[in-house]
């Protein structure tokens, strides 16, 4: 899967306490846009990501990390696509927060899209839930502010589903050829195989990079591949053969997709095995 350059290496801030407006419009400006781009037609209701962001605060919602996208066109960085990842302050200690990723952007590209998500602090990673998890989308008309709120808390009620899959993903122990297994669907996904070998190993999708990464157990083994993935810096060979350092995932687009995808694996899995 091969995105356009347009939607690589996104500009990000993530902090361990709420994110103030200036934190956030120093690496995401097209989030206090102060009109939509003029491509957009009369009958699109322009509310700026800011204002919304403003209310979901006033309902307890907290920023902790923003993004948005770098593109060639620089008449659209003003108005390229975003992304905000929120969760409740008084979350800020646990091990793993549930968290609202809210994207959207003011050039047509993206309608105000909200999913459920997991933050785990001792990666300082985001996963993105699959498919089977929360997933609205508000279009740029009628009202949308409200409609944004109403989004946010029906991703909430689906915090509690969340719990449970990664209560029992942690329950399940894999044994090292279903540990195999998942990481080699997890490379047939991130490297097209019409582009030929992944320049890594599935051994090496699952390394550990700290101690408490070692169990086997589902969800641990989970966040290593998706850590390792999206992350990137791991040694391998390019299709020459010769030494490279995989990518880190960049794009807003390519990191949902490939989050998402990892989930559902995981989730496949998890059905299999219990």
């Amino acid at each position: 899967m091969r995105l356009s350059s347009s939607f690589r290496n996104p500009t990000s801030i993530r902090t361990t306490s709420p994110l103030t407006d200036d934190q956030i419009a120093r690496v995401a400006p097209s989030i206090f846009a102060s009109d939509a781009h003029e491509s957009r037609s009369d009958r699109y209701a322009y509310i700026p990501t800011i204002e919304v962001l403003k209310s979901l605060r006033k309902e307890g919602f907290e920023p902790f990390m923003a993004c948005q996208t770098r593109v060639r066109n620089v008449e659209k960085r003003e108005h390229t696509k975003h992304m905000i990842r929120l969760r409740r302050a008084d979350r800020i200690m646990d091990k793993e927060a549930n968290e609202i990723i809210l994207l959207n952007s003011h050039d047509g590209t993206s309608s105000y899209q909200m999913m459920a998500g997991v933050f785990r602090f001792v990666c300082a990673n985001g996963l993105v839930c699959g498919d089977t998890m929360a997933d609205f989308k508000v279009r740029h008309s009628g009202d949308v502010v409200n409609n944004v709120i109403e989004g946010a808390y029906k991703v909430v009620d689906q915090f509690k589903s969340v719990d449970e899959q990664r209560e029992s993903m942690q329950g399940i122990i894999l044994r090292p050829q279903q540990q195999l297994a998942l990481a080699h669907a997890a490379l047939a996904y991130r490297y097209d195989p019409k582009d030929g070998p992944a320049p890594i190993t599935a051994d090496t999708v699952l390394r550990a990079r700290r101690s408490e990464d070692r169990s086997p157990d589902l969800w641990t083994t989970f966040n290593r591949v998706q850590e390792n993935l999206i992350k990137g810096g791991l040694p391998g060979r390019n299709a020459k053969g010769r030494p490279t350092t995989t990518r880190a995932v960049g794009g807003i687009d390519q990191d949902v997709k490939l989050n998402r995808a990892l989930w559902v694996l995981s989730e496949e899995l998890r059905g299999l095995v219990a």
